[in-house]
């Protein structure tokens, strides 16, 4: 029996040289990227809270200088302006009106939307994937294209200058996204717990409501708010279809800037009550949104 007693070579490790752009993207990943991000996100800031301090002047005060000179006059803020919007009839049924589309619009998009995108994600019928690939080729469809078509059918019906016109328009078109969305996370779901809840008697209703909805919130959670920003800043659709009865506030204070020069005091607060209403939605889910966007993003 003999013995290996040769030494051994000692093993070099040669690292691999990083790139300039490496080393430099590890350099400022620390403190001083998170001062930059909060720089750019106070200077994107700065027209939210121009809007706001200007709606919170006088007419005479916003003529006369800019904005941030309420910081040396404090004394220039006041609530008159939203007084007096709430005293503008035009404005303050725009936002009920902008209330009944929006919510409907939302909650209609988000049922049938889950309720497609399960079926397609974990029920067998025929045609399955060929019906699914035409909902997502209808993703590339522009609105402008069925504006018309869509307007003289509502004609016929007698939906045109309606609300619930506004809101079946919106519904339709956002329902591709819903669906491709919804299904992507759906399919995801692990399929040993849909066949343990079915083999303790849940049906697909039952298995819809209780299992795949709740882990299904992140998702459904992105959609409401995509949808419910998309129909609240909308105006073209609204400019088609509404009336002066049935329109929503992006068309009245459209209407309003036409004769900016006597109601700038009405402009402010209504823009900044339009703008503020989807932040709230926004913030108030936004645990959710990015969640549910990646997830739903990839199969």
């Amino acid at each position: 029996m003999t013995t290996d007693t040769r030494a051994q070579a000692p093993v070099t490790v040669v690292k691999a040289r990083r790139s300039y752009g490496a080393r430099l993207a590890q350099g400022v990943s620390g403190g001083l990227l998170r001062v930059v991000l909060v720089l750019v996100g106070l200077f994107w800031l700065v027209p939210t809270i121009g809007l706001l301090l200007g709606s919170l002047r006088k007419p005479s005060d916003m003529s006369a200088s800019g904005w941030w000179t309420v910081f040396g006059k404090p004394s220039q803020l006041t609530f008159q302006s939203y007084e007096k919007l709430l005293e503008n009839s035009d404005i303050t049924h725009s936002l009920v009106n902008t209330l009944l589309i929006t919510v409907p619009a939302t909650l209609l998009v988000v049922v049938v939307g889950a309720l497609a995108g399960y079926a397609f994600a974990w029920m067998e019928f025929p045609g399955r994937d060929w019906w699914f690939l035409a909902v997502v080729g209808l993703l590339v469809v522009p609105v402008q294209v069925a504006l018309i078509p869509i307007a003289e059918l509502f004609g016929k019906i007698g939906l045109f200058g309606s609300v619930l016109g506004v809101i079946l328009f919106h519904t339709g078109f956002g329902l591709p996204f819903a669906v491709f969305l919804l299904r992507n996370f759906f399919a995801e779901i692990p399929r040993e717990l849909l066949e343990a809840a079915r083999l303790d008697g849940a049906g697909e209703l039952r298995l819809f409501t209780r299992v795949v909805l709740p882990l299904g919130g992140p998702a459904i959670a992105s959609l409401g708010i995509f949808q419910f920003l998309w129909v609240w800043n909308d105006m073209l659709v609204a400019l088609v279809f509404t009336k002066s009865d049935s329109q929503p506030i992006t068309v009245a204070l459209q209407t309003q800037v036409r004769q900016f020069g006597n109601n700038i005091d009405v402009l402010a607060p209504g823009a900044f009550l339009s703008m503020v209403i989807p932040l709230a939605v926004f913030f108030a889910f936004q645990r959710q949104f990015v969640s549910g966007v990646m997830a739903g993003a990839v199969k």
